[in-house]
């Protein structure tokens, strides 16, 4: 019989104190969490910069030898220039497609104009991207020149969470595309993967995750993890209806790889409030859920349901934090306008959860958390 009681907060600590960092990298947030299947050794990796989502973010790693408990700095300067032109890095995950061999994902947008934003109020696009990918062979310390990973007839493409990976080796990498920043036709959403069968040396024709036919409902930030079965994966997703103007609650998919495509079941809404959701599917059959939840009060809630996903009791969530949000955010309300949500969100100063197996009965919380101009990336270890 599964258990029953909610989950307990173990221990907590911060792996990124920002009010001990220079300016220019204050602020922490796109947060990643990875444990090296080879050595033990646990890695975070997370976007830094001025503030959120400014032009000179690059990315920052992370690295604990005892079990998460102590993180030291990785000192490494990632090259933020693509071709020569400037710009940003975003959306960092690490994965280990064999033994001693470390890959970084991540975004690199066009900052060639600085004074643009990221996302166009007029427009309402976003900035030109590339996927990238790095190496590493001395378990992080140094890393090789970037190389594209691409994505073909895709525009305002952007990295979605952690590498999914199973245990004949294959590996995705997940993202979403929307519009490029000037395109004056309306913008349609949709979350993507793409597969590598060699360990991340080349990668196949994404295939799409999510899209809504009618482009009424955007399924943004998806978050994936896989099952037990080769090839499935499981996905959460922070979900907008545009015709409404408000957030869904948080939905589900499930969708297996095969040789024919990737084959998915219907996504199907939660009874889970909030905004961007981390998966996790135990060996016990359980999945567990950690959310950022933007309502009042503002808290990143640990769920978890023992009926894949039917019902997700709120008697066994577990509030890991609670924050006072201090930005001065617009779309406080419904309906939402669409223009200042995107405003918002370089203006919160909590959120990105990340979630990962930490021993048989044990996770490990990830998220980012402070005030506007100070956010640092918080732990919090959890029995489940």
């Amino acid at each position: 019989m599964l258990p029953t009681q909610a989950p307990t907060i173990l221990d907590r600590g911060v792996i990124y104190d920002a009010t001990q960092q220079p300016l220019s990298r204050r602020a922490a947030f796109f947060t990643s969490i990875y444990r090296v299947p080879s050595s033990g050794l646990w890695l975070s990796a997370f976007q830094v910069g001025t503030v959120k989502h400014a032009p000179d973010s690059t990315i920052q790693l992370a690295r604990s030898s005892d079990q998460g408990k102590n993180w030291t700095l990785i000192n490494f300067n990632f090259e933020t220039q693509l071709n020569g032109i400037p710009g940003s890095l975003s959306g960092p995950a690490v994965h280990e497609p064999a033994p001693g061999k470390l890959l970084l994902f991540a975004t690199w947008f066009n900052r060639s104009e600085p004074a643009r934003p990221l996302f166009d109020p007029v427009t309402q696009g976003i900035l030109p991207s590339r996927q990238l990918v790095a190496e590493s062979c001395d378990d992080g310390s140094t890393w090789s020149n970037w190389r594209i990973l691409p994505t073909p007839g895709l525009a305002g493409c952007g990295a979605t969470g952690p590498i999914v990976s199973w245990p004949n080796g294959d590996l995705a990498f997940a993202f979403e595309s929307f519009k490029q920043f000037d395109d004056p036709l309306p913008g349609h959403h949709a979350a993507w993967l793409t597969l590598s069968h060699n360990g991340g040396r080349s990668f196949e024709p994404a295939a799409l995750v999510a899209r809504d036919p009618q482009h009424h409902i955007y399924y943004w930030d998806q978050r994936l993890c896989p099952t037990q079965n080769q090839g499935e994966f499981i996905g959460l997703f922070w979900t907008h209806d545009l015709v409404k103007k408000c957030d869904l609650s948080v939905h589900v998919g499930r969708a297996r790889i095969t040789a024919t495509g990737l084959q998915a079941e219907p996504i199907r809404a939660t009874t889970i409030p909030g905004q961007i959701a981390a998966p996790l599917c135990l060996a016990d059959g359980r999945w567990l859920a950690f959310v950022v939840d933007r309502g009042n009060p503002c808290t990143m809630t640990l769920w978890q349901s023992s009926d894949e996903g039917q019902t997700w009791p709120i008697e066994q969530r577990l509030i890991v934090y609670t924050h006072n949000e201090q930005a001065a955010v617009t779309a406080g309300g419904e309906p939402i306008d669409f223009n200042q949500y995107w405003e918002d969100m370089g203006k919160w100063s909590f959120g990105h959860p990340a979630l990962t197996s930490y021993s048989a009965n044990e996770v490990l919380c990830v998220f980012y958390a402070g005030t506007p101009q100070c956010l640092s990336i918080h732990w919090a270890r959890v029995r489940v």
